[in-house]
């Protein structure tokens, strides 16, 4: 079975369609952070312990901070397994944004080992040369609950993380839009130039650059 983007569902010798899925384990993966222009973009993925029930899983982007928050200590110590890979800029830069989260996703997959048996990934592309099944689900984090549960785990990791960037950087703003172009963060990237955890591969960053005379690092 195919599906659409940088890979095909991959299949070690299982036809998809010859088995009952409704018994295979489901393995959630989603991502935050492919839209920023600075920070890593996290990955999460999630294998949910269907014994322990977890009320208020939505897609994180419909919750509010306060209910993400409250959520991520629950998923982790209910969850069977779960892993958040943060993919550098450096990788963003050399792969691209799509190539860099494919590649964190694939990680994220291996990390959790021989008991993930079906993986389902928010979007429409799955990451090649994976050990399981594994499908492409489009509006996955509003359809799945173990999407929605590594969705908070990697937006909230996420967050967190450029929330410790601006104490290294507070004049981005890194804190509140979270390396997002906003305008205050376009209007503090043009005023002081970008910093090391900027992705010089997308456009604005690399104008900046150019305003500044700098060369954009290789």
């Amino acid at each position: 079975m195919k599906r659409p983007g940088a890979g095909p569902a991959q299949d070690p010798g299982m036809d998809m369609f010859a088995i009952d899925r409704r018994r295979l384990r489901v393995t959630g993966v989603d991502e935050a952070g492919r839209g920023p222009l600075a920070g890593p973009v996290a990955v999460a993925a999630v294998i949910l312990d269907p014994r322990r029930r977890l009320r208020g899983l939505d897609d994180s982007k419909k919750l509010t901070r306060a209910q993400r928050e409250a959520l991520y200590p629950r998923i982790v110590e209910r969850a069977l397994a779960w892993h958040v890979e943060m993919v550098p800029v450096e990788e963003i830069d050399r792969l691209n944004i799509l190539h860099a989260t494919l590649e964190g996703m694939r990680r994220c997959i291996l990390a959790l080992g021989p008991q993930v048996e079906l993986v389902r990934i928010d979007g429409n592309a799955v990451p090649r040369a994976l050990p399981c099944l594994a499908e492409a689900v489009v509006g996955g984090d509003a359809l799945e609950p173990a999407i929605m549960a590594a969705s908070i785990l990697a937006k909230v990791a996420r967050d967190r993380l450029m929330c410790a960037l601006h104490e290294e950087h507070p004049h981005y703003g890194f804190d509140v839009h979270k390396g997002y172009p906003t305008p205050a963060h376009l209007a503090a990237l043009a005023a002081h130039g970008p910093c090391p955890h900027h992705r010089r591969s997308f456009a604005p960053v690399r104008e900046a650059f150019a305003r500044s005379g700098e060369p954009v690092p290789a």
